[in-house]
């Protein structure tokens, strides 16, 4: 019995590694379009456009060297690796940093290299987002990789709230979304990721948008493991394998709808307060650290 318990939760971890990629992308999407009113594409018209895209050779530019033949593929092998790590959990969690900015230098390398006005303002915004967002990352894997509990009491409850809510924020930071940016506008001045990938096609722009699927879902993966593996109310829950793998899919698969919710009522704000916005959540979240290291 224990036996079948354990494959049952295999196969699904091996399910939800396969599916979740398109499917919180997609979810996000479809909840964004009704929210604003619109029926929207189906839920996995990511997974059609890549299908579609991969059969299609590139057309680079005249300036294309290298990195434009290459980035793509490091992208996306640096993305299944991320992916595989938060699902499988087969190394430290620490090394996700690592991992998220080799996508980032592959994509940044690409857009650069292509020599275009809009990809080098892409790279320099997605270039500072890392920078601001990595050190509150860490913050957040060090928490999630230590034995801190959040007791069912009010204090430990209150402190949890807050220590997701800046954990979304940085989420938020990492993929774009509003306040950092407002893919609705489809607007290059305002863009940060596709500003970069305006020159990309093919197969180049299908490995590409499979590495940000692959960080979206991890980063809702981790966002949901953090919640399962820390508050005391979902730890029977998370001792169970079969259990832990459904609540980390559902979980993973709510936070898209939220998040794609989030973006459909909420506006970006101006660049230069972005900053001094991911500033004052990395002191919020080092002051929460230390309170709750001194309060365990």
């Amino acid at each position: 019995m224990v036996t079948a318990t354990f494959l049952l939760g295999i196969l699904i971890q091996i399910l939800a590694f396969i599916s979740l990629p398109f499917l919180c992308g997609g979810i996000l999407q479809k909840i964004r379009a009704y929210a604003q009113g619109r029926r929207g594409a189906p839920v996995l018209q990511i997974l059609y456009d890549t299908v579609r895209m991969i059969k299609k050779s590139p057309i680079d530019g005249p300036f294309s060297g290298f990195f434009s033949e290459s980035s793509a593929i490091f992208a996306f092998a640096f993305g299944l690796v991320l992916w595989s790590l938060v699902s499988f959990e087969w190394a430290s969690l620490l090394l996700i940093p690592f991992l998220i900015g080799m996508i980032r230098f592959a994509t940044v390398a690409y857009a650069v290299e292509n020599g275009t006005s809009f990809g080098g303002m892409g790279a320099a915004r997605e270039t500072l987002l890392f920078i601001f967002g990595e050190p509150i990352l860490i913050l957040v894997l060090v928490v999630l990789e230590s034995n801190v509990v959040f007791h069912e009491n009010f204090a430990h409850i209150s402190f949890a709230i807050l220590f997701f809510l800046g954990a979304t924020l940085i989420v938020l930071s990492e993929l774009a979304k509003p306040p950092f940016d407002d893919p609705r506008t489809h607007l290059e001045l305002t863009m940060v990721h596709e500003a970069m990938l305006l020159e990309a096609s093919g197969r180049t722009r299908a490995f590409f948008e499979l590495a940000h699927q692959f960080k979206t879902a991890s980063l809702f993966l981790l966002l949901t493991k953090l919640g399962l593996e820390h508050m005391e109310v979902f730890l029977g829950v998370s001792s169970v394998p079969i259990w832990k793998e459904l609540a980390s899919f559902g979980g993973a698969i709510l936070l898209s709808a939220l998040i794609g919710y989030w973006e459909a009522n909420s506006t970006r704000r101006k660049w230069i307060w972005i900053p001094e916005l991911l500033g004052l959540n990395f002191i919020f979240m080092l002051i929460l650290g230390i309170l709750l290291k001194l309060g365990k």
